[in-house]
């Protein structure tokens, strides 16, 4: 077993008295860990539920509750918000039979969504026929940093003063430049037991900082796997005694800030554009295909530049300066290959006439389900 001899290491368990409790037997009991998004809108919270019986479908699993008025999303003298299952994973961390089980929240009274719930309004955008015909695709990249237990200093950072100049740590291999690659590589493997969509990680830029990536994850779903891995993530820092950052500009100074570049594609722009026959004209009214639905699309993502900005996380325009391989705030830019533009349209596509685009302005502290939805919604309606 993988055991690195790191300062990072769980602080106060025995891990070895833990597996042993970990190997009893459940008696035919599931425990299901009921995880939803808090007041906040960033603080994940979760409590656990035993259950009997086979679990076989979501629908399976019963609605829950919790108290609101202890998470700022509700009143002491009305605190009940209820938990509605929507998407449950094996649990990577008690294993199967036990369940990690993503929640959206309403108000127990009128049984509307919370507001915090952005799940909610996102699911009405990817039900629109419109948007559903194009089955839009989703590949979201999560940039994060890993803190000492401290919540100070960045992991691998002296206690005093900073750590050499960026340049080093991107991908980078060896001590002193990759620094958590234990916390990264638990994770990794936790997604990937939970059936997360993880579809690869690496290290960033600035030292101490990582990102995994989730997709292609069609519609509503993106935001769901990126809020469950993100709650792994959050789990295996408590294993490693370490905090987990998405605070979109760390550290302030030059350094580069966090990020969720989210990669878009519709089957429009996934299809190759047809091929023009002399004999025959174009219709009008026909469908953009490939690199003309691209276009096309950046076209309503620059008209509505303001609307997003707004919507891609708190205290980005720390991070959106210009430098460190960001556009500025308050423009919007596209280039092909271009990592300081606002939206990038990759060399492979480029090429071929036809895949997708890289939205490079949401922050690393966005909600998904604000991200994707806002996509569809300025691209498709």
């Amino acid at each position: 077993m993988y055991s690195p001899r790191l300062s990072s290491r769980p602080t106060g368990t025995n891990t070895g008295i833990l597996n042993e409790y970990f190997s009893l037997s459940q008696n035919g009991a599931i425990q299901a860990e009921y995880i939803w998004i808090g007041g906040s809108g960033m603080d994940l919270r979760s409590k656990t539920k035993t259950l009997k019986g086979q679990i076989n479908s979501i629908k399976d699993l019963p609605e829950w509750n919790y108290d609101g008025s202890s998470t700022g999303q509700a009143e002491g003298k009305d605190s009940e918000v209820w938990l509605i299952p929507v998407k449950m994973v094996p649990d990577p961390f008690r294993k199967l039979p036990n369940l990690l089980v993503l929640c959206e929240t309403l108000n127990a009274a009128t049984m509307e969504p919370l507001k915090s719930n952005k799940r909610a309004e996102a699911r009405k955008v990817f039900e629109d026929k419109k948007v559903a015909v194009e089955k839009p695709w989703y590949g979201i990249e999560q940039e994060y940093t890993l803190f000492e237990a401290d919540d100070i200093t960045p992991l691998g950072w002296p206690r005093h003063g900073f750590p050499a100049p960026q340049g080093p740590y991107y991908c980078g291999v060896g001590k002193g430049k990759a620094n958590g690659r234990h916390v990264v590589e638990a994770h990794y493997r936790a997604c990937l037991y939970a059936g997360i969509n993880i579809s690869g990680i690496n290290a960033e830029v600035m030292p101490g900082q990582w990102e995994f990536q989730v997709g292609p994850c069609l519609g509503i779903d993106s935001g769901d796997q990126v809020w469950l891995a993100r709650y792994i993530l959050e789990r295996v820092g408590e294993d490693f005694g370490v905090c987990v950052s998405f605070d979109p500009k760390p550290i302030k100074g030059d350094w580069n800030g966090a990020g969720s570049h989210t990669n878009f594609s519709t089957k429009s722009m996934r299809t190759p554009p047809k091929k023009k026959d002399d004999n025959t004209e174009e219709k009008q009214d026909s469908p953009k295909l490939g690199m003309a639905a691209i276009l096309e699309g950046i076209g309503k993502l620059a008209a509505n530049h303001k609307l997003h900005m707004e919507s891609y996380g708190k205290g980005n325009e720390l991070r959106l300066l210009g430098s460190h391989e960001t556009a500025k705030f308050d423009e919007f830019s596209y280039g092909v290959a271009n990592r300081g533009a606002s939206v990038r349209i990759p060399r492979q596509t480029d090429k071929d006439g036809y895949g997708y685009l890289e939205d490079r302005r949401p922050a690393a502290n966005c909600d998904p389900y604000d991200v994707t939805s806002l996509v569809a919604k300025t691209v498709l309606l």
